[in-house]
């Protein structure tokens, strides 16, 4: 986690957030979420039906990803604000890096709000989440 007497405006953080994404990470996802969009789990129906070249991720399931390099960053309570923009698909084999860049620091007498702007790229450095984030540090 970051220490508020270490960071200042500019500094920039990076985790890679899944390595080699599977199907089966897919999947479990939509397991988990209760969203079985065959675009998502449907290999025949989504290059075969709706042309696309292979099943891909959830957007949520990115976003989620993303989220976790935050809480890791700044502890799961500190996390206080939260938003994405999805940018581009999320295929099998991906692998995806977030970089949180600190934009400003907001000091009061009780507390200090660190905003961040974010990015996720996969490996061929293509954004697939935009976003930005606020903690409570």
């Amino acid at each position: 986690m970051i220490n508020i007497n270490d960071i200042k405006v500019g500094d920039t953080f990076e985790e890679v957030i899944v390595d080699n994404l599977t199907r089966t990470q897919i999947v479990q996802y939509a397991g988990v979420s209760g969203d079985y969009n065959p675009l998502h789990t449907d290999e025949i129906f989504t290059t075969q039906v709706a042309g696309y070249p292979s099943v891909f991720a959830h957007g949520m399931l990115t976003m989620g990803m993303t989220g976790k390099m935050l809480t890791n960053l700044v502890g799961d309570d500190n996390l206080k604000n939260f938003g994405v923009r999805f940018t581009s698909q999320v295929w099998p084999g991906d692998t995806l890096t977030t970089k949180a860049v600190i934009t400003s620091i907001e000091k009061n007498s009780d507390n200090v709000l660190v905003n961040f702007e974010l990015v996720t790229e996969n490996q061929n450095n293509i954004p697939v989440v935009t976003g930005s984030a606020t903690a409570l540090i």
